[in-house]
């Protein structure tokens, strides 16, 4: 809860936020009535954004050139290897073999400075105008999937093809999250655009219910990231 003092802290004293991830903004869109705060999206669908007053926040947006493929973990571990915390740049974003990520402008001339390498990989940094990427959108994989329920270890349990004993240590290892915060009931009924992860598979957006079978169970639709 300090940091969301931080940040109320900051609008009021008409300031930016910086970069919020979804729970975060849930938390602080429940702080605040909506006429008090604006909302800054580097592109259409972007997940961490910032909330402001008046002045729009300043972000810069990098190409980040390689000769060598890069993984998306690779890029975020080599970011925090440099003791920039998570709230001083934006989403990670691999568009057609190129990767890009947003970043405050404050943090621009360290970035630039430090930024060098992805792992074992030399890289260069390339700006590039904000207007590039506006209008982007996330391409998701759309499974459909037939559940007795939209309990969330029911519709697990039919993406990734396990037993119900496995499915019971994910929740047990606290390996299950719903809408970014840690889920602790496994009966928990999934709403239209719940975002659930799933430590080692993935991240999914839920959809809602397409149909219900002759035997009674349901067709849904998850939306894998």
């Amino acid at each position: 809860m300090f940091v969301m003092e931080k940040y109320l802290e900051r609008l009021r004293r008409g300031l930016s936020t910086y970069f919020l991830d979804e729970r975060e903004q849930r938390i602080l869109r429940g702080k605040l009535k909506k006429d008090n705060y604006k909302v800054y999206y580097p592109y259409k669908d972007s997940e961490k954004n910032i909330f402001y007053v008046d002045k729009e926040p300043e972000v810069v947006l990098y190409e980040i050139v390689s000769k060598t493929p890069l993984r998306h973990q690779a890029i975020l571990g080599s970011i925090f290897a440099l003791n920039i915390s998570k709230e001083m740049f934006g989403d990670i974003l691999i568009i057609n073999d190129k990767y890009y990520v947003y970043l405050l402008k404050l943090m621009q001339n360290y970035f630039e400075s430090n930024f060098l390498r992805v792992g074992n990989v030399s890289i260069k940094l390339v700006e590039r105008d904000l207007a590039l990427l506006k209008d982007y959108e996330r391409d998701f994989i759309p499974l459909e999937v037939i559940v007795s329920s939209e309990r969330i270890d029911t519709v697990i349990s039919s993406i990734i093809h396990t037993s119900r004993s496995q499915i019971e240590k994910l929740f047990k290892n606290k390996e299950v999250l719903v809408n970014y915060d840690l889920c602790k009931i496994s009966a928990y009924r999934l709403k239209e655009n719940d975002v659930f992860s799933i430590k080692g598979y993935g991240k999914f957006k839920y959809s809602g219910i397409l149909k219900r079978t002759k035997s009674g169970n349901l067709v849904v639709k998850v939306l894998k990231y």
